[in-house]
């Protein structure tokens, strides 16, 4: 039998949830970031998120966060029946779309579709890559540096060229408020030569690591290895402060990308598919 249970509170799912969570660390590092995330500040927008696990019998088989107005994200699924047993459930919430496993994802957007009167599209496909060792790419000129207040203008800039370049046209608008905090914990890395050239976010704490992100280098800057130095340098600081792992998302249509990021010693774990949801 399949059963749906709802938790208003983070600490609550994750007393359930967090074991399921964690032994497949790299397959839901966004889901325990954005658990972390929930931990440390109250949610921002009006709607405040759901917090889902499904269980066949006693089992946890799948676990999923709606944190409106974001896509619905769901964890790996261990009984297929979940996911029409949670797009029935569901089906009288707006989503805008999901994000999950490869096919498991492609399987809900179907079922919700169905039962809600949308049609699915595949917006993005991407991959989780997980790193536990740095391999140093070659040094350009420039340094390393955290972000300061004094960074903040261009921070802003980059984020939304950032999401302009690489997400949804229809993804919700920047929250400046994401950088002042990051900036706040020193969670932004840029390389600096004579001025920012690159930036490589990191936060979404999950028990044993973090994820990078956003990346990003203005485009009349590429092609000089700052990117990778950055993305490289930010990475071993994570691990120089006592993480196991970093994880990143690529987009599986950007191959440059794909390429930096392996080059450094990530390690593809699993893709993953962004649906969105037409009315």
């Amino acid at each position: 039998m399949i059963a749906i249970e709802r938790y208003e509170h983070v600490d609550a799912f994750l007393a359930v949830a967090g074991g399921f969570l964690a032994a497949r660390e790299a397959e839901h590092n966004l889901l325990l970031g954005i658990c972390s995330t929930l931990q440390v500040r109250a949610w921002p927008f009006d709607e405040l998120p759901d917090l889902l696990v499904v269980r066949s019998g006693p089992a946890i088989v799948l676990a999923a966060i709606r944190t409106p107005p974001y896509n619905l994200v769901l964890s790996e699924v261990d009984e297929p029946r979940a996911l029409s047993a949670l797009a029935g459930a569901l089906a009288d919430l707006n989503l805008p779309g999901v994000v999950g496993p490869k096919g498991h994802a492609g399987t809900f957007a179907e079922h919700w579709c169905r039962a809600a009167g949308h049609r699915p599209y595949l917006a993005i496909a991407e991959r989780i890559f997980r790193l536990t060792a740095v391999q140093p790419p070659p040094k350009p000129t420039g340094r390393l540096r955290l972000a300061g207040p004094d960074d903040r203008a261009i921070l802003i800039d980059w984020f939304e060229a950032f999401g302009r370049e690489a997400l949804p046209a229809d993804s919700p608008p920047l929250d400046s408020d994401l950088v002042d905090r990051r900036i706040a914990q020193g969670g932004i890395y840029l390389w600096d030569d004579a001025g920012p050239v690159s930036l490589a976010a990191v936060g979404a704490r999950t028990p044993n690591g973090a994820r990078v992100g956003p990346v990003y280098t203005p485009p009349e800057l590429r092609g000089r290895g700052y990117a990778s130095a950055c993305v490289a340098g930010a990475s071993q600081a994570q691990l120089d402060a006592g993480l196991t792992y970093v994880f990143l998302f690529t987009d599986l249509a950007n191959p440059t990308a794909n390429h930096i990021y392996q080059a450094i010693g990530y390690e593809p774990v699993r893709d993953v598919d962004s649906w969105r949801f037409a009315g």
